[in-house]
């Protein structure tokens, strides 16, 4: 869908300011979503809010079939993007629940991002595909009809055991998680790192439409972006013992940093699609090693809020990202947008080197 509904804009007619604001309505759902989501997971657990987010994700893909024009795609938009956020908030939270120790965490958390990583390269170049040889709506069609298959997965799910909640305690607010110093580096980290997948997956598809490239070679591009991801990320269970998480994600920033900087010279297709890959292996690496911190750092009933916390925080930066992208690009060119945003991730490797204090041991299922 972010890759289908800006293709559709810019045949139309829209300008870059447009496409950035469609693309910000991808996240403005689960700016406000994230929180009560995660409270709301920590309560009901895995299929109920799942089933919620399937039929939404279904019925907002369904609507760009049906009326396929700026203001629905803008619907469909807030309506699949809060639905992936909740879904997301409630999955990551059943797998990080069922881990037993760090480095289970770091295994479970790289199976669960094969995932998306998957996703991004089914959907992109499927969508792409269908674009070139059957249009729009048949894009959207099969958009409408993927949600259906992740019920079919998560139906049969065991639901884990609710955590005990200690009677007479006072309700916590979400925002009492970043006056831990360790909790607010890892969302700066993860804010930055987040800028760069939003980077990409506005300014490439801009780019390819610039250099005459079709629908179907901007997904291809975008698809190998996606198969890398997913490729380190078999690669990382079978390491997890031997990795550790500030080392992943320092060294994925500045090799981001490098790939951003030399990005907008890359003017063929072969030679996009190689940064591409390079870019996917990168910030594959990352999520995972996020995930693990994140759950070592944070209470184990208060794993749902966290998650909610994280998503809200990178998806305003989503909403205001990729319209402030939409104006740069439009005022000083796209390039410029990737340089900046390269500077931006590379300064930020000393705080994620800095995420080394923060770990500590996951409780054991005797603990809990």
């Amino acid at each position: 869908m972010r890759m289908a509904s800006p293709l559709l804009a810019l045949r139309e007619g829209y300008s870059a300011i447009a496409v950035g604001f469609l693309l910000a309505l991808f996240a403005l759902t689960q700016v406000f979503l994230a929180l009560p989501a995660g409270r709301y997971v920590d309560r009901h657990g895995l299929k109920r809010p799942v089933g919620f987010c399937v039929v939404a994700a279904a019925l907002g893909a369904g609507l760009a079939v049906a009326f396929p024009v700026f203001p629905v795609l803008c619907l469909s938009a807030l309506m699949t993007g809060g639905a992936t956020g909740v879904a997301v908030i409630a999955l990551q939270r059943h797998v990080g629940r069922a881990a037993q120790n760090a480095t289970e965490l770091k295994k479970v958390f790289s199976w669960l991002a094969i995932g998306p990583a998957v996703s991004n390269f089914v959907g992109p170049l499927a969508a792409g595909l269908l674009i070139d040889y059957s249009g729009f709506r048949a894009a959207f069609l099969l958009m409408a009809l993927l949600p259906l298959a992740t019920w079919f997965w998560v139906r049969r799910t065991v639901e884990l055991p609710p955590v005990p909640v200690v009677v007479g305690s006072a309700p916590k607010k979400a925002w009492d998680l970043l006056r831990e110093p360790m909790m607010r580096r890892l969302m700066l980290v993860n804010w930055l790192l987040s800028s760069c997948w939003d980077v990409h997956t506005f300014v490439v598809p801009i780019l390819g439409h610039e250099r005459g490239l079709s629908a179907s070679v901007i997904g291809t591009i975008l698809g190998a972006f996606a198969i890398a991801a997913a490729f380190v990320r078999v690669l990382l269970p079978v390491f997890a013992a031997h990795v550790r998480e500030w080392v992943v994600v320092a060294s994925a920033m500045v090799m981001t940093a490098v790939l951003f900087a030399v990005y907008p010279f890359m003017v063929s297709p072969l030679a996009m699609g190689a940064c591409s890959v390079m870019l996917g292996l990168a910030l594959g690496s990352v999520q995972p090693m996020i995930m693990s911190t994140l759950h070592q750092i944070t209470p184990e009933a208060r794993h749902g809020e966290a998650l909610g916390l994280r998503l809200m925080t990178i998806n305003a930066s989503s909403v205001l990202m990729p319209m402030l992208f939409g104006t740069a690009g439009a005022v000083v060119g796209v390039s410029v947008v990737f340089w900046a945003v390269g500077l931006a991730v590379g300064a930020g490797a000393r705080p994620a080197w800095l995420l080394r204090p923060a770990l500590r041991p996951v409780p054991s299922s005797a603990d809990r």
